[in-house]
């Protein structure tokens, strides 16, 4: 079993920065995939960033240059900086991680809005 406990989400003015936090516990082994999701109202969820146990970084286009993920290993937390927020990242944010041995879990989510 892996727990997820998200933090960090909240109001910030267009062009504020906000960090996520979301931190694992329980059995973490092997090669895994910790990253953030996203769904905005009427929309599905997407790929907001997601990073490996191995460092390797993956982000959505919408969000290139602008945000930056990354973990620490030893505390099993994922974090997401967001800088330059724009009104189109409200959403409600999901950590999720998934292992090589089938484990998928996700986070209860987290709520972002960019407005003034």
């Amino acid at each position: 079993q892996v727990q997820l406990v998200e933090s960090g989400g909240g109001l910030v003015q267009p062009g504020g920065s906000l960090r996520l936090s979301c931190a694992a516990s329980g059995s973490i082994f092997g090669t895994n995939v910790m990253g953030w999701y996203r769904q905005a109202p009427g929309k599905e969820r997407e790929l907001v960033a997601d990073i490996t146990s191995g460092g390797r970084l993956n982000y959505a286009d919408s969000v290139k240059g602008r945000s930056t993920i990354s973990r620490d290993n030893a505390k099993n937390t994922v974090y997401l900086q967001m800088n330059s927020l724009k009104p189109e990242d409200t959403a409600v944010y999901y950590c999720n991680f998934r292992s090589v041995y089938g484990v998928n879990v996700w986070g209860k989510g987290t709520l972002v809005t960019v407005s003034s």
